[in-house]
């Protein structure tokens, strides 16, 4: 019998329960992977109501969760009785979104679930409630250090198969990238995501594009020096370890469609430069994916929409694809078994 997966509740308020009620229906058609709601079992069933979804929510421990899932949604009870309206986040939205990442990671690090995929959260409601990290990913690594007491740098890759993107800087200000930005921050970079794609993804000779942060690279210091004096000398030390490293490439030329059959990565070097064009490519099912934890996880690529929660819009193509990750992901027997390329 597979292990479930862990599908964490999200901000409640959100479109989170409305996509994970919407997967589950679909779950025979899809083939999906066995999973388990960490959630308020309560809150869960008056959504479902709410939408019009007449399906059994069965109360169970991960142990009991593939069994259950041919016939009802399985629900892991966080203990949390959320009472957020739909589209109305309120003080219990933040309790029960953290409680609920903090026990998927528990779970897939004591072996109940075989991977976490997490629905959304909307950090701006985390930030009210004192939460200290920039984001999910973020959170997911201070928790995997703090279960397992080693040290894990997290990795935020955006992947479709039309596109895969790692953004190097994550959730700074635009004004900030510069400073940070550095040669080692990209080369570690670089190593989790060559190491992951050969370990969970079965890339055996990764090929990543490495984006320049200027106009046109910098235009040979004439727009920035940074393309310079950073992002060549990375790429550089990048190769010198075995990994085909390529760049930097000016980021106006590196999306489209021949440019991308020539890598199976593009490394960016903040944000927006990563997630604007998978964004423009596949809004509907790219997947966020960490790499460089101990474990496997996924999550749609998309936010909260507190717009539509609560209304069936809610489209769960994203929510499928990640799922449908995650199951692909956690098959990989070997994923875990290759070393970090020689520093």
């Amino acid at each position: 019998m597979r292990r479930p997966l862990a599908l964490t509740f999200g901000e409640p308020a959100g479109i989170g329960p409305d996509i994970t009620i919407a997967a589950w229906q679909r779950r025979i058609e899809l083939g999906l992977h066995p999973f388990y709601l960490l959630a308020d079992p309560h809150y869960v069933a008056r959504r479902a109501k709410v939408l019009g979804a007449a399906i059994p929510v069965a109360l169970v421990e991960p142990s009991g969760a593939t069994a259950a899932f041919a016939t009802s949604l399985p629900v892991v009870d966080l203990g949390i009785n959320a009472s957020a309206a739909a589209g109305e986040p309120d003080q219990t939205s933040a309790p029960a979104a953290l409680t609920a990442i903090r026990r998927a990671v528990s779970d897939v690090i004591e072996g109940c679930a075989a991977a976490i995929v997490t629905n959304p959260v909307a950090k701006n409601v985390l930030y009210r409630s004192g939460f200290p990290e920039p984001g999910h990913t973020e959170f997911l690594s201070a928790l995997a250090a703090e279960t397992t007491g080693a040290q894990t740098r997290a990795v935020m890759m955006l992947w479709s198969p039309e596109l895969a993107v790692v953004p190097v800087t994550i959730h700074l200000p635009l004004a900030e990238v510069p400073r940070v930005l550095s040669m080692d921050l990209i080369v570690e970079t670089g190593r989790i995501v060559a190491r992951d794609l050969v370990n969970r993804f079965a890339v055996l000779e990764p090929r990543i594009a490495v984006a320049g942060l200027n106009p046109h690279a910098g235009e040979d210091g004439a727009l920035g020096v940074e393309d310079h004096t950073i992002v060549r000398p990375a790429v550089e030390c990048l190769r010198s370890q075995g990994i085909d490293a390529r760049g930097p490439i000016p980021a106006d030329t590196l999306f489209h469609e021949a440019a991308r059959a020539s890598y199976d990565v593009a490394l960016c070097m903040y944000h927006d430069q990563a997630l604007i064009p998978i964004k423009t490519l596949a809004f509907d099912h790219a997947v966020n994916v960490t790499l460089g934890l101990p474990f496997v996880r996924t999550s749609p690529d998309h936010g909260t929409a507190f717009d539509i929660a609560g209304t069936g819009r809610a489209d769960p193509s994203s929510l499928i694809a990640a799922i449908s990750l995650a199951s692909r992901l956690v098959a990989r027997k070997d994923h875990a078994t290759a070393p970090m390329p020689n520093s």
